[in-house]
């Protein structure tokens, strides 16, 4: 199966009544190691580009990023997928969809209402007709280290104002604000699912929740089956990335090939316990009902300023 739309692994999520984890990745050692635990447990994964990584790639990022993706997708048989996380850059976003991103997420979630629906909706007309999925955010999902950002309802989704913005922004997929946020958490979050209940009742469109380092496996179990569809991990991740290279430096080892090694074990130890939150498992051939991804896209808009 290996590289499928996005929103194809969602539908396939919300079917089941479960979430896909998306894993934010910025090298080979991880994407390697989501695609390899995802077939080895059946399971559907996804990883993710955050821009900001992108800046230490240099400006080849998008096009290397998507040429990696596709080659490790195409030795699986799982349906996977790769992802612009956060942006708000309107060239940045043209470029990976060029480059042949599947998904882009456009991030307008600090904006007045009638901005982020008018530039997420700029990018989903050409995303669309470049047979790619978009994710908006509708709320804003904070930091962490700033503890009133989980607590500060008034960044929450507006449940009355949810299924307007899925209409109107045409976007694919809706990060929501329901209690996470991004980072350590210095306190346990605690997800308002009554609010989630209620935007799932109110849209059909496939719900996103950001923030999930950290997050208690009984609520995310909860909340899994009650609308979230897409679940995003990045800091525990990269954390664990960190610590392993952290103490096989400090054990006096030198070998930059034994510690590759090491950091993709470690990495897939750990992927396959995160993973079996999803609970779905895929293990005959689905029917897709959209066209295969092209490699690479061409007939980009070049500039352009939402």
């Amino acid at each position: 199966m290996g590289l499928v739309r996005v929103s194809e692994i969602l539908k396939m999520a919300d079917k089941a009544k479960t979430s896909v984890i998306a894993f934010n990745s910025s090298d080979f050692n991880m994407i390697h190691s989501v695609f390899t635990v995802a077939e080895e447990l059946n399971k559907p994964a996804l990883v993710m580009l955050d821009p900001r990584h992108a800046a230490l790639w240099g400006w080849g990022t998008p096009e290397v990023y998507a040429k990696m993706c596709i080659e490790e997708a195409s030795r699986v048989k799982v349906p996977v997928s790769f992802h612009l996380d956060h942006c708000s850059d309107y060239d940045f976003i043209m470029r990976c969809l060029k480059a042949g991103f599947p998904s882009v997420m456009y991030d307008g979630s600090m904006l007045s209402y009638d901005d982020n629906v008018r530039n997420t909706r700029a990018v989903a007309r050409v995303a669309h007709a470049m047979g790619a999925d978009v994710e908006a955010e509708l709320g804003h999902v904070g930091f962490a280290a700033t503890e009133t950002d989980q607590d500060d309802l008034d960044l929450y989704t507006k449940v009355d104002v949810a299924a307007r913005f899925c209409e109107e922004s045409l976007c694919d997929s809706l990060a929501i604000a329901i209690g996470t946020a991004h980072g350590f958490y210095k306190k346990t979050p605690k997800l308002d699912l009554e609010r989630l209940q209620a935007i799932d009742a109110a849209v059909e469109t496939p719900l996103v929740l950001h923030g999930g380092s950290g997050v208690p496996d009984d609520q995310l179990e909860k909340a899994f089956t009650m609308g979230i569809n897409k679940f995003n991990v990045g800091t525990e991740y990269f954390y664990l990335y960190y610590q392993v290279v952290k103490e096989y430096v400090a054990a006096g080892n030198e070998d930059i090939f034994n510690m590759q090694l090491l950091v993709q074990e470690r990495l897939m130890d750990y992927l396959r316990k995160k993973m079996q939150l999803c609970t779905m498992t895929v293990t005959s051939p689905v029917s897709l009902s959209e066209r295969p991804l092209p490699a690479l896209r061409t007939g980009v808009p070049q500039g352009g300023v939402l």
